[in-house]
């Protein structure tokens, strides 16, 4: 027996001064590192590419978003060294319904669009009704339109001219008896439809559990709502809470009834013959 075979590899050093493996971690959404050299802590939001190499984005408590090279033991978990890689990317498998629950067309190619229209009042009410009945709309070549306010809905009317083969649905918020809402939308003609939801805006229309709180915040008249709404839960800005409530929502089951079927009556009323 020699003595390389007795004492191990003489030449390979101690165990002690061996660089032990870092550990390598998929890099998954909303995984909280820190960045070893600047010390910055932050979660998982996206990559980006450069010549440089491959970069992980990373967004701290404050809405903060800052780029990090994806180099060995770049980061930390826990105060220990990590590598971060890009997750394994797998085939999406295409479900057989949509956010809303209908049949899903495959191979859909968009039905050149309807004289007919559906109003919502804003950019939000617009974002959710695409992200849930998208899907839908471009089967029925249907374009959803926001108003910019329910106060426009008159002019916007007088513009337009309904008729046969041009009808309007219109969503509203807060659509309540008494409300100035429902005063704006009486008498409007047979081919103006209007239904709504019983929601100050949108955003309580989205399911609480959906978005990780029991219920929505009271925020007292006169106060901003969504200012009020972030404020008491620690959103940050209404921009910010916007962005926590649009992803909370993949299909119709994190919306609340009311608005599932004002929709859903919207969307029958301006694709049914007259």
């Amino acid at each position: 027996m020699s003595a390389r075979d007795s004492y191990g590899d003489i030449y390979s050093g101690h165990d002690r001064t061996k660089k032990k493996p870092v550990p390598r971690v998929s890099a998954e959404r909303d995984l909280v590192v820190e960045d070893a050299a600047s010390g910055f802590c932050g979660a998982v939001v996206g990559f980006d590419r450069s010549y440089d190499g491959e970069f992980v984005k990373l967004e701290d408590g404050r809405g903060v978003v800052r780029l990090f090279a994806m180099r060995e033991a770049a980061f930390l978990i826990d105060g220990k060294p990590v590598t971060l890689i890009k997750p394994a990317q797998t085939a999406a498998k295409q479900p057989a319904r949509s956010a809303s629950g209908s049949t899903r067309v495959e191979g859909l190619r968009a039905r050149v669009a309807r004289t007919s229209r559906i109003w919502v009042e804003g950019v939000h009410d617009a974002a959710l009704v695409e992200r849930v009945w998208g899907h839908d709309l471009r089967v029925e070549g249907v374009v959803v339109e926001h108003l910019e306010g329910l106060d426009n809905l008159g002019a916007r009317l007088t513009e337009f001219e309904p008729g046969p083969g041009a009808r309007v649905g219109v969503l509203v918020d807060h659509l309540v008896t008494g409300s100035k809402e429902s005063h704006l939308t009486t008498g409007l003609g047979p081919h103006v439809l209007v239904t709504g939801h019983p929601y100050i805006d949108v955003w309580q229309a989205v399911c609480p559990a959906a978005v990780g709180i029991d219920a929505w915040p009271t925020v007292p008249r006169g106060e901003d709502w969504k200012t009020g709404i972030c404020a008491r839960l620690g959103w940050g800005t209404p921009q910010q809470g916007w962005r926590r409530v649009y992803d909370a929502v993949d299909s119709f089951r994190d919306l609340e009834p009311p608005l599932i079927g004002a929709v859903e009556r919207l969307i029958d009323f301006v694709t049914e013959p007259d």
